[in-house]
């Protein structure tokens, strides 16, 4: 495995594989690897030829606030992952390459931010839309894959990709999971013993939203009350949303019809966790 750490070296290394013919795949992450990245990386080398896993904690998604200088970070354990893997190359560039000096261009779209994550963010989409239309420019794969536990953040990029024409294929890979229901995040780790147990109450809501939704509940402001009373009986979980959505617009919805996304975040003590399912009547 190769280790790339900038956007020149980089961007020649995918020139030179591209004019073989070669079919990258790209895996975005800020590190921290786990067994849902891991997921993702077998998705990659299903799709494509060579596989190139980013690893870039970008400070851009970051609000003044937020856990920049907590996020979990373990370099030399994310290397031993990709290598083990099978990766070709782990680009893994300076904050400085991503964003040199003078650099002042922002990407954003603003209707799927508006909402949800956008909102209890303000700017975070913004610098994910940056950021990975950056890498996109740099690693010109052929297919980018993305984990579904991030839901607005892969329709935002599935947009983002359309709407500009960059030309990946955008692969939205399903959550993985623990035994009990909790997706995995590099966050995770951030929880108590006594806060790992509370936490799977979210994926426990979700999917009693999902229930009352194949019982034929169709009501939204319903399926989200069912979603609240799961949450509300644990002392320990703030909710920040519960809701049901369109997948494709993300506004919610006032009566389900033929498919809802449920989008959830609550808080357990400092730790923030996000999740969703999919559901088609």
């Amino acid at each position: 495995m190769q280790t790339i750490r900038t956007a020149k070296a980089m961007m020649a290394w995918s020139a030179a594989h591209h004019r073989e013919g070669v079919m990258i795949g790209l895996v975005p992450t800020m590190g921290a690897l786990h067994a849902g990245h891991r997921a993702l990386i077998k998705a990659a080398r299903r799709s494509c030829d060579a596989v190139v896993v980013s690893l870039f904690v970008n400070p851009a998604q970051f609000g003044p606030k937020e856990d920049f200088s907590r996020y979990p970070r373990k370099p030399r354990a994310d290397a031993a992952l990709c290598a083990k893997e099978g990766v070709d190359v782990l680009f893994a560039p300076p904050a400085e390459e991503i964003y040199p000096d003078g650099f002042q261009t922002t990407v954003s779209v603003p209707k799927l931010a508006r909402r949800w994550e956008g909102e209890q963010r303000p700017g975070h989409f913004g610098g994910v839309a940056t950021v990975v239309t950056k890498l996109l420019a740099i690693v010109r794969p052929a297919a980018a894959i993305f984990g579904q536990k991030d839901f607005q953040q892969a329709a935002l990029i599935q947009r983002l990709v359309q709407d500009l024409n960059l030309g990946p294929r955008v692969i939205v890979y399903p959550t993985v999971r623990e035994a009990d229901g909790l997706a995995l995040s590099s966050r995770n780790v951030f929880l108590t013993p006594e806060q790992r147990q509370v936490a799977p109450v979210l994926f426990q809501a979700l999917k009693s939203g999902r229930a009352a939704i194949r019982a034929g509940g169709r009501s939204g402001a319903a399926i989200q009350q069912t979603m609240r009373q799961i949450v509300g009986k644990e002392s320990l979980a703030k909710i920040d949303y519960l809701v049901a959505c369109d997948p494709d617009t993300l506004e919610p919805l006032k009566r389900v019809r033929k498919q809802a996304v449920l989008l959830g975040a609550i808080r357990i003590g400092r730790i923030r966790l996000i999740d969703n399912l999919l559901v088609t009547c």
